[in-house]
């Protein structure tokens, strides 16, 4: 230092080598607040980590900040790592460091450079949260639904564990929140164009299975999906694509057809594979026995898988003989092996009939030997309707009794009338039709015919008697008989004059009388009544028997006068 003579004011003197000796005692000027460091590791102890960070000094961070959850130490000694000096309470000899603050920053300035400069980072999904995902990018940050793929993902759980490429899309430090999206899009366009050069109906390609749905799968080609139809997956019975695929697997498929222009493309995997119909009617031959797996049961019968891809109904009606069968449940059930005849192969229309009831034999083949017309058998009522009633007299044997075979006496509207559901009846065979499978049987045969019995005790010229028992507007019908009547027309009646609208019935119901019978047809099984000839018969005898004390009268007066006579004489 000098001072200057003159003015009095000091000089201060500057020497040379004054900027290096600033540039050799800088890096004793404490670090600035929240800087980022960078220290060598010096050595590992059970608690902390020793750090050489420059400033002539040495610090320590927790062995804490280097260890996984299972206790794993992820640094060693002469890794470079960044650290940050903690503020409080330092040991001694010793500066108390942070990693774990150092790295937060540093992973904040590089996601800041990130989302300033639209760079692709990379991110691994951690799960699945409300709205979207967790991506892992240093630090937890948010994928909403919507930017996971530029097209759009039916399963979200499919990207967890996977790394992925995405662009942060919002960034707010202050608050520590990171919102990102996938950058795949340039990529997928690139895979797309190169995909849809060599994409073509009929091509045999590989993709990958990217989401499973209740109808099919969704395979990536390579920028652009395909649908494989749940339907086009296998020749056989698939309820649900997840039986044969999951997710991420790689596969071979065909390409069906290729809409280009919407981008649309359907896939197959068993149009790999010949089609099992193709050659059905060779490994099937009508009447052949078979065994299969029943797959399914509906009101109409049973589909019984014969082999992948190929399956065979057993209708309701192929089940058994009997038809009272109600429901091919009661016979069988899913999962059940059967075996059943070929009835049927049409492989067009990609449709087996099968047969069970053809295993035993057909009671119908055997029922003229083993029945006759007039023989007496016994059944249940299985059966009624407004016609008749249906009577099992065996398995698989149902014969009809018509409402009309019911009764001789009674007018039967209804079989409920005289039967019962599940009654023990026994019936007459009127007629067995084999070939048509058709039994007819008669109730009322167990009894003799009235009418034929009536017919055989009377004829023409009878009288007899009976009771008005119904009218109709030319005459009445008289019951003679339990269950026979006869019709005596208002003509018939004495003193009718027939005059329409001029007088009242001449009979009346309940009334009883003496009836001429004047016609029988036992064919038709009528019978025509005459009051009028009665009547016209009680006064012939009257006039005979008047004619008749007239003649003994006038013999008598004849003899009186010649025996008057005789004695004169």
């Amino acid at each position: 230092m000098a001072v200057d003579q003159d003015n009095g004011q000091v000089d201060q003197m500057v020497p040379e080598n004054y900027e290096n000796l600033l540039d050799d005692y800088s890096h004793f000027a404490p670090p600035a607040a929240d800087e980022v460091l960078q220290g060598t590791v010096l050595s590992i102890t059970a608690k902390d980590v020793i750090v050489d960070f420059g400033y002539k000094s040495e610090g320590i961070v927790p062995i804490e900040q280097f260890q996984t959850r299972s206790g794993e130490i992820t640094v060693q000694k002469g890794d470079v790592i960044d650290v940050m000096i903690e503020h409080g309470e330092q040991p001694e000899g010793y500066v108390l460091l942070s990693h774990t603050r150092a790295a937060r920053l540093r992973i904040w300035d590089n996601l800041d450079k990130a989302y300033q400069d639209q760079l692709v980072i990379s991110g691994r999904v951690l799960g699945r949260v409300k709205g979207g995902l967790a991506v892992d990018v240093g630090i937890k940050a948010f994928m909403p639904g919507s930017q996971a793929d530029p097209r759009p993902v039916h399963n979200l759980d499919s990207l967890v564990g996977q790394d992925i490429p995405v662009k942060i899309i919002k960034l707010n430090r202050r608050r520590g929140n990171v919102v990102v999206s996938m950058a795949v899009e340039e990529e997928i366009n690139v895979r797309k164009h190169a995909t849809l050069e060599h994409l073509a109906e009929g091509a045999v390609v590989t993709g990958v299975v990217k989401n499973l749905t209740e109808y099919g799968a969704f395979i990536d080609l390579g920028g652009i999906d395909g649908l494989l139809h749940v339907t086009d997956m296998s020749y056989g019975r698939v309820l649900h694509p997840s039986e044969i695929l999951h997710v991420g697997q790689e596969i071979t498929v065909k390409v069906l057809k290729f809409d280009r222009g919407k981008e649309r493309v359907s896939l197959g995997i068993k149009q790999l594979e010949p089609d099992p119909w193709d050659t059905v009617s060779e490994r099937y031959p009508l009447g052949g026995k078979v065994i299969g797996r029943v797959v399914n049961v509906t009101d109409y019968g049973a589909f019984v898988e014969l082999e992948a891809g190929v399956e065979g109904l057993i209708h309701i009606s192929e089940m058994t003989w009997s038809r009272r069968m109600k429901h091919p449940s009661k016979v069988v059930k899913p999962g059940d092996q059967v075996e059943a005849v070929i009835l049927e192969v049409h492989p067009r229309e990609r449709r087996i009939s099968l047969g069970l009831k053809q295993l035993e034999p057909n009671p119908w083949t055997t029922i003229d030997s083993r029945y006759s017309v007039g023989s007496v058998v016994e059944g249940r009522v299985r059966n009624m309707t407004d016609f008749g009633a249906f009577i099992e007299i065996e398995e698989g044997i149902d014969g009809l009794v018509h409402v009309s075979d019911l009764s001789w006496t009674k007018r039967v509207k209804h079989p409920s009338e005289i039967l019962k559901k599940g009654q023990i009846v026994q019936a007459v065979i009127l007629n067995i039709d084999s070939n048509s499978h058709r039994l007819s049987l008669g109730i009322k045969q167990l009894q003799p015919d009235a009418w034929e019995s009536y017919f055989q005790n009377h004829q023409v010229g009878d009288t007899v008697h009976g009771r008005v028992c119904r009218l109709a507007s030319f005459g009445a019908f008289v019951e003679l008989a339990e269950g026979v009547e006869g019709l005596c027309h208002f003509s018939e009646v004495p003193g009718y004059t027939g005059r329409r609208g001029s007088e009242e019935p001449p009979l009346t119901v309940g009334q009883e009388f003496d009836f001429k019978i004047i016609k029988m047809s036992e064919a038709e099984k009528k019978i025509g009544l005459s009051l009028r000839a009665v009547a016209d018969d009680e006064e012939k005898t009257r006039l005979e028997d008047y004619q008749r004390q007239a003649a003994a009268a006038t013999t008598t007066i004849e003899e009186v006068m010649s025996l008057k006579d005789r004695n004169l004489e």
